[in-house]
């Protein structure tokens, strides 16, 4: 099986609590490519409030998990996204939702737990707005890059500073 090419705007971020702190660290850009293996990685940090994930690819599409304890919760920014990139369909399949017929998608629809982050003060209406603001197509307010969303669920989080250190690792800003 062939791997995915990695682009330089693709990042992975490990966000969890330490000493009543958030921390944020960049994880290899590899693990953007397998869900499994993602989750496998966020499984083995420690945290008080469950370990995140966020992952933005291709400046297109971004995937949210949350591991706490034995529970795994999972949001696809653009279900579009499964018709070109291996991770967002790993997602979709991990959903049991099947991929969509290109010619059924006209907007971005996000997949999976929208509730992913309610209980850390994100509802779901929020966190909906938020991935559809990604629609590039959109001539309503598109924000430029994928980071922009993930930076704006951290600041709402509570992991802001902690969230934009890190993408500037990861993206070598």
């Amino acid at each position: 099986m062939a791997m995915p090419e990695v682009s330089e705007t693709d990042f992975a971020i490990i966000v969890f609590r330490e000493d009543d702190q958030w921390e944020a660290d960049v994880l290899p850009e590899t693990v953007t490519a397998d869900l499994a293996g993602l989750v496998r990685v966020l499984r083995q940090q420690p945290s008080i409030a469950g370990t995140i994930g966020l992952a933005g690819i291709d400046d297109y599409f971004f995937v949210a998990i949350r591991v706490v304890g034995s529970q795994v919760s999972v949001l696809l920014s653009d279900i579009g996204a499964a018709l070109d990139y291996p991770l967002a369909e790993q997602v979709l399949e991990y959903l049991d939702i099947p991929v969509p017929d290109e010619e059924d998608l006209d907007q971005v629809l996000p997949a999976g737990d929208l509730s992913i982050f309610a209980d850390l003060g994100l509802d779901e209406m929020e966190l909906a707005a938020i991935c559809s603001r990604l629609d590039l197509d959109s001539d309503d307010d598109p924000w430029d890059h994928v980071e922009d969303a993930v930076e704006s669920i951290a600041a709402r989080l509570g992991f802001g500073l902690a969230m934009e250190r890190a993408l500037d690792v990861a993206l070598g800003s």
